[in-house]
């Protein structure tokens, strides 16, 4: 053993303040190993240092095998994550105020509520009494970090809004509520994505690679077009994406939600009612006349209730499907979608919530501005169910019997 004076001892106690985890278990080791012939509990005793971390760092030197330090996982854990009921309960509650970010530049979900709503709701809704929940800046930071951020309305941008915007939302958190609670019913969530031009152009993003991929300089001459087409799951996460190759109509949407139907109908053999959120689309709109005959007839071919539940004009960023667009966008544009197989396979390994999409094609051709006439659309106007005070956004078809 190696005498060593006051000053020294001092100095290589102060290097080792000055390091952390495996670093500095390896440094105390080595003192020991170099001036006290390895004994910890004289190096307790000269040092001041714990003689288990000193074992530590010696069993390291010897075998090679380094222990994590684990800092992340110490100190007080975030409440959310010691309450996860309180995580879940504030989800539900977020997740029909939000919406996502429209132009798909973020995964940020941009939600209405404030904290102090969300506390107050939290007590009346789901039954927490007040001296349970955290203080109303902590519920803030939860909503924060569960990316649900409240978002500043820009004075040169007004967000539009019509008369029956807040009825409408009233009586679609209602809707909604009552299909998720109710057994025998399936809600989803439906919409279009914009075109995907099938070429060499840039899509803005990044890859990682040895090489950057080169991208055309001009976007010339016409491009094959897929439209996506997406159905949302909304309690399961389950997201179908059909693409077409040909013009996005009201024949193509429902030729999608049948096939879809198709597919699933074994799994969902209890379903009786299907509650649909989505948008007034020029295509899918409540006042289109092809779009209804053909709900129509979906209903009574598959004897299911149909409930079309329509978000209000200038808010259809707040439909559920929505932020699964900006997820998909994220994730294939650092790539060249130049065909049908590149886009679909990208599409595939796209995850939401931990689930891969179902993908498929439907190359069907389709027509532009097909309609019924008036005299013949009476016949389904009739069977339609309209709410008296939200006709357009709201209404029921019944299936009739066959015979």
């Amino acid at each position: 053993m190696t005498k060593l004076s006051e000053q020294y001892i001092g100095t290589l106690k102060d290097a080792s303040e000055k390091l952390t985890g495996s670093d500095k278990r390896a440094f105390q080791a080595q003192v020991t190993i170099d001036y006290l012939d390895s004994r910890p509990r004289l190096a307790e005793r000269t040092f001041g240092w714990g003689r288990e971390t000193v074992k530590q760092g010696l069993e390291e030197l010897r075998s090679g095998i380094i222990k994590s330090n684990r800092i992340k996982a110490r100190g007080n854990k975030k409440t959310e994550v010691k309450n996860p009921k309180l995580e879940a309960d504030i989800c539900c509650l977020a997740e029909p105020e939000s919406q996502t970010d429209p132009k798909f530049q973020s995964l940020f979900k941009y939600t209405r509520i404030t904290a102090k709503a969300m506390r107050k709701a939290l007590i009346s809704k789901k039954g927490w009494q007040d001296e349970d929940l955290p203080c109303e800046k902590t519920i803030g930071n939860i909503l924060n970090r569960l990316n649900y951020r409240l978002r500043r309305v820009q004075k040169a941008k007004p967000i539009k809004k019509i008369k029956e915007t807040d009825a409408i939302f009233d009586n679609l958190n209602k809707v909604n509520e009552d299909s998720d609670n109710r057994e025998d019913s399936l809600r989803i969530s439906i919409d279009t994505k914009a075109k995907v031009d099938l070429c060499d152009s840039s899509r803005g993003g990044t890859s990682r690679c040895q090489k950057a991929l080169k991208a055309d300089d001009h976007d010339m001459g016409i491009k094959p077009k897929l439209a996506p087409f997406g159905i949302l799951e909304v309690m399961t996460g389950l997201l179908t994406i059909i693409f077409g190759t040909s013009f996005e109509t009201s024949d193509f949407i429902v030729d999608c939600l049948d096939q879809w139907w198709v597919d699933r109908k074994d799994y969902y053999k209890h379903i009786n009612q299907l509650v649909i959120n989505l948008d007034n689309g020029p295509q899918n709109a409540s006042c289109r006349t092809q779009f209804m005959k053909r709900m129509v007839e979906f209903a009574d071919k598959h004897d299911l209730e149909i409930v079309l539940a329509y978000y209000p004009p200038y808010h259809s960023k707040y439909n559920p499907i929505e932020r699964k667009w900006g997820v998909l966008e994220k994730h294939w544009s650092g790539t060249l979608l130049n065909s049908i197989e590149v886009t679909m396979e990208w599409a595939k390994t796209m995850t939401w919530k931990g689930i891969h999409p179902v993908v498929k094609l439907v190359d069907s051709v389709y027509k532009k501005g097909v309609t019924v006439a008036k005299k013949i659309f009476k016949a389904t106007a009739d069977r339609i169910e309209r709410n008296i005070w939200l006709p357009k956004y709201y209404m029921t078809i019944y299936p009739q019997k066959s015979g």
